[in-house]
């Protein structure tokens, strides 16, 4: 990747931070599990997946399955850079007749592949797409982010093993590992230690990464790429609330109410100019 590219990518990735802080002021919501995946889906969406905003349903596009579901302000923010929904959509989040709920719904926004929030069951699906796929021949692959607490989940690992029976090496699923929970660190809610070897275990070509490093995500999918036979599992160590001063690294911001200082001091450490952060909190007051 060349510095020009890794810098527009980690600029588009900030982009999508800001716009999730934006979305996020004046309601309650997932601020941790969003920003710990900016770097992610700036980079599957910006430098490696095929997709065509124009035409969000063209057979031949990559699918993309977010499969812990919460996370999907940053989601949303990634579509809104790449033209699938206008920015100002992005600020009727939560409301009842918006496209932009609380969990991503494949009816409502364009761009979502499937409608996620009960957790394993996205990256269940996304193991149905690539399976599909593969059986076409197509040339399509499928990508997903799961949660780290979200591999408390048996449907995770179920889905992990029929990937790895059928050599589904078009599917790629990262796994979002801040080694927070709802209500406190995956160590204490239920062990999950060593994930790297567990999914290796069951089949998968298995890396680790920096999940805030965008040069090591591009290399990553990369030599996912060259994996014939199976499918892989880039474990992406992150940061829960990556950015947010205020909030981050503690399991208390899973789903938060950003107060007005928060908001405030937020977009100031993200570069945001003092007009830019002043007309989202009289937005956010007006929510």
């Amino acid at each position: 990747m060349t510095p020009e590219k890794l810098k527009k990518l980690e600029e588009i990735a900030s982009r999508i931070r800001i716009k999730t802080i934006k979305m996020l002021a004046g309601t309650t919501g997932h601020v941790g599990g969003s920003m710990s995946i900016a770097e992610m889906l700036a980079v599957l969406y910006f430098h490696e997946m095929k997709v065509d905003p124009s035409n969000p349903r063209f057979a031949g596009r990559d699918r993309f399955v977010l499969s812990k579901g919460h996370g999907c302000p940053a989601l949303y923010s990634a579509l809104s850079e790449l033209g699938y929904i206008p920015e100002e959509t992005l600020w009727t989040l939560h409301k009842m007749d918006s496209p932009l709920q609380g969990h991503p719904d494949m009816r409502m926004c364009p761009g979502i592949e499937m409608s996620t929030g009960a957790l394993g069951q996205g990256i269940s699906t996304a193991v149905g797409m690539a399976l599909g796929a593969g059986m076409r021949k197509s040339g399509v692959r499928v990508y997903s982010i799961v949660g780290c607490a979200e591999c408390h989940e048996g449907q995770v690992w179920e889905a992990a093993m029929c990937a790895a029976k059928y050599g589904l090496h078009n599917l790629v699923v990262f796994v979002d590992f801040n080694k927070f929970a709802l209500s406190e660190t995956t160590q204490h809610v239920m062990p999950i230690d060593p994930l790297p070897q567990k999914w290796a275990s069951f089949g998968w070509h298995t890396m680790e990464v920096d999940g805030h490093d965008i040069g090591k995500i591009a290399a990553a999918l990369d030599e996912a790429r060259n994996i014939k036979g199976k499918p892989t599992a880039i474990i992406a160590h992150t940061i829960k609330a990556h950015k947010v001063s205020c909030w981050v690294g503690k399991w208390q911001c899973h789903s938060v109410t950003l107060t007005a200082d928060q908001v405030r001091r937020t977009l100031a450490e993200m570069g945001c100019g003092s007009q830019e952060i002043d007309d989202t909190v009289v937005r956010m007051e007006q929510r």
